[in-house]
């Protein structure tokens, strides 16, 4: 990467960054790569112990950053992330950048 990227990359990258920075959407994203299908949003408020509309903005929000997708199925709401290999080794790369060396 170098330091010629374009402002709409930048702002691009900052968007998502933003989508991240809510430990309750980080746990929703984490949860739903864990997994080898896709959650209902009730499972995953169920889960979370957490209210199904605040989960439902957190969806949201993971969804206008590109994220996640969100699928219809009868009246439930089915979540997927949208690379869900990238995001775990995202996910991952955060975790080594946080630990403390040995």
């Amino acid at each position: 990467m170098t330091a010629s990227l374009k402002d709409e990359t930048l702002q691009s990258y900052a968007e998502r960054l933003k989508a991240l920075g809510s430990p309750v959407r980080l746990r929703i994203l984490l949860m739903l790569t864990e997994t080898k299908r896709p959650l209902h949003i009730k499972a995953v408020a169920e889960r979370l112990g957490i209210d199904y509309a605040a989960v439902y903005r957190h969806v949201e929000t993971l969804k206008r950053a590109g994220l996640l997708e969100i699928y219809e199925v009868g009246r439930s709401r089915v979540l997927t992330p949208t690379r869900p290999d990238s995001i775990k080794a995202f996910l991952e790369l955060l975790n080594s950048l946080v630990e403390k060396p040995t």
